[in-house]
């Protein structure tokens, strides 16, 4: 499954590549704005899996 970061990521290469072929710099802009919530969101999906990884972890540790 494609997590919600990386179909940003995605549609926001798409959007600064027809930017750019384009010439319509708005566009551009854009996409790289896109790629950039991408990363944030597949970073926080990441945070969120390792805390709760750990958080198991520590649980296992307790018994």
């Amino acid at each position: 499954m494609v997590d919600e970061g990386a179909k940003d990521k995605i549609k926001g290469k798409a959007k600064e590549a027809m930017g750019k072929m384009t010439g319509d710099r708005r566009k551009e802009a854009e996409g790289k704005m896109d790629q950039a919530k991408g990363q944030a969101k597949s970073a926080m999906s990441d945070a969120e899996k390792r805390a709760k990884d750990m958080k198991g972890s520590l649980r296992d540790d307790e018994r």
